[in-house]
């Protein structure tokens, strides 16, 4: 029996108007990732990869198509509904870390708690679960260190641990080591890896072919659509027409 989708894309569009002048950075793309699967998207500048990626992590909406995350349509969500789901069921590891600067690590952790407001979590309870994230990334004495005070290596652990607090039908990885060296680098895939082991939806936005490496499957973009879809074992086959997976 085959594992359900997290996510099922059919014929997305994405159009931007410049002036005058109608852009279009996602055409017809369809795709579905399994639950528990390691995904690459790869493509050059202006294939279209980051616009995908702020629909998948409900950043944007599309202009044209439906999207099913986990099967609820959030294709046509108002701004509020969607917020409610990127905290609920998303969970983001970005290029920059996007931590606090002022807060410690714990604190940055525990944020997408403290958003969702879940009263019936005790304080205790909250630093308890952020602290034992914070030690499955292989942080075990950085609790109350601040940014400034951790590697970029540390930081982007650090931006994981927040990433899986309220264990996310979906990991969401952009570019998660273009601002770390090679070792530092290696060391997050191999933590992600780890992730996909454990059961975990990872879908990674990367232009380093070694990272992709690290996926069961990679999907390349270009000009907006599906150029190639391959599992690692296998030979680059082309995407169906349409872009379908």
């Amino acid at each position: 029996m085959s594992e359900p989708s997290i996510i099922d894309i059919d014929q997305i569009t994405k159009v931007y108007q410049m002036g005058n002048v109608d852009v279009t950075a996602l055409d017809g793309v369809s795709l579905s990732v399994k639950q528990g699967e390691f995904l690459a998207i790869m493509g050059p500048s202006g294939s279209g990869k980051s616009t995908l990626m702020n629909i998948l992590g409900c950043l944007d909406r599309p202009t044209s198509g439906t999207y099913l995350l986990a099967g609820e349509d959030v294709s046509r969500m108002s701004r509020e509904q969607l917020a409610r789901i990127r905290n609920q069921k998303i969970g983001f590891v970005f290029q920059s870390y996007n931590l606090l600067v002022q807060a410690t690590a714990v604190q940055n952790v525990l944020l997408p708690i403290v958003y969702r407001r879940n009263e019936h979590i005790s304080t205790k309870e909250r630093y308890e679960i952020a602290h034992n994230t914070l030690i499955s990334v292989g942080l075990v004495d950085r609790d109350r260190h601040k940014p400034t005070e951790m590697s970029g290596g540390q930081q982007q652990r650090v931006a994981i641990a927040r990433a899986l607090i309220n264990s996310p039908a979906l990991i969401l990885a952009d570019e998660p080591t273009g601002n770390l060296d090679s070792h530092s680098g290696i060391e997050i895939m191999e933590i992600l890896q780890k992730l996909h082991t454990e059961g975990r939806t990872i879908v990674m936005i990367t232009h380093d072919a070694r990272n992709a490496s690290y996926a069961e499957r990679t999907v390349q973009l270009k000009d907006g659509k599906i150029d190639a879809n391959y599992n690692h074992a296998m030979a680059p086959i082309q995407a169906m027409a349409g872009g379908a997976a």
